[in-house]
């Protein structure tokens, strides 16, 4: 008989792992959380109705709730992410629990987002939520591996050690 484990359970066992691969003096942030923004209310960029800016989908709101829930207790002390609607209302849910602002970035200079996280937020847990062809970028920037976001992908986890580069993958409902 196979056990289901909770997510946040996972989440924390992941974290707890990671964190032993920086025992080490760190110069960086302890972890880099990198998610994509939640479901888009308008079917997404490949929809006949795509918009530019659109809101999160009833669903996405959803999916954003159990993001803020995951990781209310991992630590998270700064939340980026770009100036967009669906990215910023992603982060609003944990940014409330946590008594934290959502800080916008520019969805074109991921290079610079990197450069700002390691400079005003050393040392720290950070969030930051992208978009599928900006995640790629983050990820790297911080020393970790390659890695790929499908169009239809709402539901992976990015955890990077930026003092390893050891970055996992985590799914999320």
């Amino acid at each position: 008989m196979m056990t289901r484990i909770p997510s946040q359970m996972l989440l924390r066992g992941a974290l707890a792992l990671l964190m032993l691969g920086g025992a080490a003096p760190v110069a960086a942030q302890q972890l880099v959380i990198v998610v994509r923004h939640a479901e888009r209310a308008d079917g997404g960029s490949n929809s006949m109705q795509a918009q530019a800016d659109p809101l999160l989908s009833t669903e996405g709101t959803a999916r954003a709730e159990r993001l803020a829930a995951m990781l209310a207790d991992a630590g998270v002390t700064a939340i980026f992410a770009t100036e967009y609607k669906r990215t910023q209302d992603t982060g609003k849910p944990l940014a409330a629990k946590l008594g934290l602002t959502v800080q916008s970035s520019s969805g074109n200079d991921s290079g610079a987002l990197v450069k700002r996280i390691k400079t005003e937020h050393a040392k720290g847990v950070v969030l930051v939520i992208g978009h599928s062809n900006t995640i790629p970028a983050i990820v790297k920037g911080f020393g970790g591996g390659p890695v790929t976001v499908a169009d239809e992908d709402y539901s992976s986890l990015f955890l990077v050690v930026p003092a390893t580069g050891v970055v996992t993958r985590l799914r999320f409902p």
